[in-house]
């Protein structure tokens, strides 16, 4: 069935990969993807859905294609941007400039691959639409804003995506990255981290350089506090676990002989089980509480978590049944196991709440001789990947896997017609 319903994909094959330029050169931040989900709505419409609501959790776009009784399943894709000025040198790389959330003027690209993701998603809408006599049942189309903020799942959720629209029996996804064009990578379980961001601020005294004495600095608790950090992983998570922890940003001060009053710190934290992600985030409060009351502060620090994202499980029972399906559509050669992915995805929002098995894969973007080159030479890791500047997937064989991929798990838990 697979097969009969992606023969159709060469008719849309240069309208898509149009579709996937423009956006790239007309990249949007997180919850400002007005014109991409304009875009997006308009394309569904188009393609004869037959409910289309857009601003769903600010951005997020939702399209229903009801085709008589089955099961209800859920397809989605990501489409916001990073602030990352683009550095690919394509004729259709992006030179758009914006503001973060933070107000600050940024340089903005698909860093990392969600301009694809939305695209092959619009393919398969598409294709599925085209087909009705092919299957049965309801086709929940999700594209989620502000991934990359880890709010845009919940957001969606808490604007009454599953109140407002049919309630799926299963999720599927699917992220581009830095293996060979045309491949599917898999895994079962927890195949993505969980992910937690912290904004800590650590109180102070100030003074003048020259008296250090009459200060609490809080440069050097900061200090202290990053280092410390780093021993949570080496001597506090057992070896057989897996944790990260990550200080990205570091502000203090703003001239060399002045002891600032506070120091604050962008701590990112990555972890695959809820005891080990309970740990970890304990430790970091008791150490910057520890090291504030060490160094004599007169407040305690503050801790505001900020994004959060569950760890991201793919349903061991059901990613088998969709990767059996991908084997028989593309052939054996084409899929392979993967470790797991440190980095996060807060697509497993969707269905933690409803208690909905979760599958999701993984697909290549990068030139295949490239890669073997690179792998021959043990080079793998100067490829760029998902954030880099240069990271930007082939167009082809990169779209056409994608959108195929997205119609073939969909038509596995579709209902015959």
């Amino acid at each position: 069935m697979s097969k009969t319903v992606t023969a159709q994909l060469p008719e849309i094959r240069d309208e898509l990969a149009a579709f996937y330029k423009d956006l790239h050169r007309n990249p949007e931040l997180s919850l400002q993807e007005t014109r991409t989900a304009g875009l997006l709505a308009k394309r569904l419409r188009e393609a004869g859905f037959d409910e289309v609501a857009e601003g769903i959790g600010l951005t997020g776009v939702v399209g229903v294609l009801r085709n008589g009784e089955g099961p209800v399943v859920m397809l989605r894709a990501d489409f916001d941007a990073l602030p990352v000025e683009e550095k690919t040198g394509l004729p259709y790389a992006s030179q758009v400039r914006g503001v973060d959330h933070e107000g600050r003027d940024v340089p903005v690209m698909h860093a990392c691959g969600h301009d694809m993701h939305a695209v092959c998603l619009t393919g398969a809408a598409m294709l599925l639409a085209r087909s009705r006599d092919q299957w049965r049942g309801t086709l929940l189309v999700v594209f989620q804003p502000a991934e990359e903020l880890a709010v845009g799942a919940r957001g969606m959720v808490d604007d009454g995506l599953f109140e407002r629209f049919p309630k799926p029996e299963i999720v599927l996804g699917q992220h581009v990255g830095p293996l060979p064009a045309g491949v599917i990578g898999y895994g079962t379980g927890p195949v993505m981290a969980a992910a937690d961001s912290l904004d800590l601020t650590l109180h102070g005294r100030g003074a003048h350089g020259s008296r250090p004495e009459a200060s609490v600095d809080p440069v050097l608790m900061a200090a202290n506090v990053v280092t410390r950090l780093q021993g949570i992983v080496a001597r506090e998570v057992p070896p057989a676990e897996t944790a990260v922890v990550t200080v990205g940003r570091l502000q203090a001060g703003t001239k060399d002989n002045i002891i600032p009053d506070k120091a604050e710190l962008g701590i990112n934290v990555r972890t695959f089980t809820p005891a080990i992600r309970d740990k970890v985030r304990n430790a970091i409060e008791r150490i910057a509480t520890a090291e504030s009351q060490a160094s004599g502060a007169a407040e305690p620090p503050e801790f505001a978590w900020t994004g959060s994202a569950p760890a991201l499980v793919s349903d061991p029972e059901a990613t088998q049944a969709t990767v059996a399906a991908f084997a028989e559509h593309f052939g054996q050669q084409r899929i392979m196991p993967m470790p797991q992915v440190n980095a996060s995805e807060d697509v497993g929002v969707f269905g933690e709440v409803l208690d909905v098995p979760t599958v999701f894969w993984f697909w290549g973007g990068l030139d295949t001789e490239t890669v073997l080159v690179a792998l021959q030479e043990d080079r793998l890791d100067e490829l760029p990947s998902n954030h880099s500047p240069h990271f930007a997937p082939v167009v082809e064989p990169t779209l056409s896997t994608g959108v195929e991929a997205l119609v073939v798990a969909a038509l596995t838990w579709l209902a015959d017609s």
